[in-house]
């Protein structure tokens, strides 16, 4: 597995699992039923943020994106979003694409990542930001409406670098 910065020629491989994972309605609160070219502005990041993905060969395993939180005065601490494709669950990908995040914003010189809203149902998410180091710093409660569970808490962490 390699991770690579992602490019206009990725989008169109990345697309359908990021339909089919927003579709599920499990793990993000993107709008539904995006178009290709709508979904695209959701995910494909502009600098100072980047998109990568992860791939094995020529087939893109999962993707992720970062860059700052928030602007200006929050620009120094991070945030990032990760999708692995279904079909690839289970071969580290994720743990990956997580580990490089971390790295690129150390080197980038953020004092902390952020992850504003990870669903709190998403158990293997949670654990693996707890294993690699991210604290669970606050819940919002009832605040993601799950099509299985209901209403359930969103959990924000942080990991000072």
């Amino acid at each position: 597995m390699h991770i690579r910065n992602a490019d206009a020629r990725d989008w169109p491989h990345i697309y359908p699992f990021f339909s089919a994972i927003v579709a599920a309605g499990e793990t993000y609160a993107y709008p539904d039923g995006l178009s290709l070219e709508a979904a695209r502005t959701w995910w494909m990041e502009e600098p100072p943020g980047r998109t990568v993905v992860a791939v094995d060969g020529d087939v893109i395993l999962g993707s992720a994106k970062m860059g700052p939180n928030r602007p200006g005065r929050g620009a120094h601490v991070a945030t990032a979003s990760f999708m692995v494709d279904p079909a690839h669950r289970g071969r580290g990908v994720g743990r990956a694409l997580g580990e490089h995040m971390l790295g690129w914003a150390r080197a980038a010189g953020y004092h902390g990542v952020q992850f504003n809203a990870v669903v709190e149902t998403n158990t293997a998410a949670v654990r693996l930001w707890l294993e690699l180091g991210f604290r669970i710093i606050g819940t919002v409660p009832e605040a993601f409406a799950h099509p299985r569970h209901g209403l359930v808490g969103l959990h924000v962490m942080f990991q000072r670098l």
